[in-house]
């Protein structure tokens, strides 16, 4: 009888995901938590089967975009690292916050005042950063000191018209000794302080996830994202207009996604 409900269940799972992958032409693959975890003297550990699914995702003939929020190196010391890790990435599949939020800079003749970890910084390099006129916050984790926010607040509070933006807004994520405050929850400090909504740059803003579609060239009804975060990877995917599974493994906690309806899967 047990064995007649397990092949029940595995045969309603096959046709979920079945019915999950009609018609997609493109996949969304987060890094952290559902690649590797990160930390530690190597930079990070790769989840246990990781390294061989993207290599099959590649050979499937699927086109492939790694969508990251990870703001405590560049784009490029990030996918180095990646690579010595054993993954097959490269810097031009990746779409992260921080390459992103330049432009936006620039766009709009905005000097930052950065509050972001120090191997972020030469992502800034181009940019004019004297007399700022606006604060850009991201996962400057020993960075988060009293002294560093507090003057980032100050920077705001002075300003006019303070603009505050930040490199994804994640509550929290994990890393090979456990979990860790994500950028969120200091966005969420410096918003209350003074009175002031940032502009996120990063998941689960949707500008973010129509720019990895546009480097696919697929629509968002053929793509589908693949993370650990029930909000920003799933929920933002879906508000997108793209599908979306969340993996059970980096921050997943079963009581985050209790009644939400999603669709999880082991990793």
């Amino acid at each position: 009888m047990h064995q007649l409900q397990a092949a029940g269940r595995a045969v309603r799972a096959m046709a979920e995901w079945a019915k999950q992958l009609a018609g997609i032409k493109g996949v969304m693959l987060d890094i952290s938590g559902v690649l590797y975890d990160s930390g530690g003297e190597g930079g990070g550990v790769p989840i246990p089967g990781s390294i061989e699914a993207v290599e099959k995702i590649k050979a499937s003939g699927l086109k492939l975009r790694f969508c990251t929020n990870e703001t405590q190196a560049t784009r490029g010391k990030f996918v180095a690292k990646l690579q010595r890790l054993g993954f097959n990435i490269l810097v031009n599949e990746v779409t992260a916050p921080a390459p992103a939020a330049c432009r936006i800079l620039k766009e709009r003749n905005l000097r930052p005042h950065l509050l972001v970890h120090d191997d972020l910084v030469p992502e800034f390099d181009q940019l004019d950063k004297a007399n700022p006129n606006c604060v850009v916050i991201g996962d400057a984790a020993d960075n988060f000191s009293y002294k560093n926010l507090n003057e980032a607040f100050r920077v705001l509070i002075g300003l006019e018209n303070p603009i505050l933006i930040s490199l994804g807004r994640g509550r929290y994520y994990k890393e090979t000794d456990g979990l860790k405050l994500d950028v969120g929850v200091y966005m969420k400090a410096l918003e209350y302080a003074c009175d002031v909504q940032a502009e996120v740059v990063g998941k689960p803003a949707k500008m973010f996830f129509q720019s990895a579609l546009a480097e696919m060239e697929v629509e968002p009804q053929q793509a589908i994202m693949i993370g650990d975060d029930i909000v920003n990877d799933v929920g933002g995917a879906q508000q997108c207009g793209m599908r979306a599974l969340q993996v059970r493994t980096g921050k997943y906690r079963s009581t985050c996604v209790s009644g939400l309806g999603y669709l999880s899967l082991s990793g």
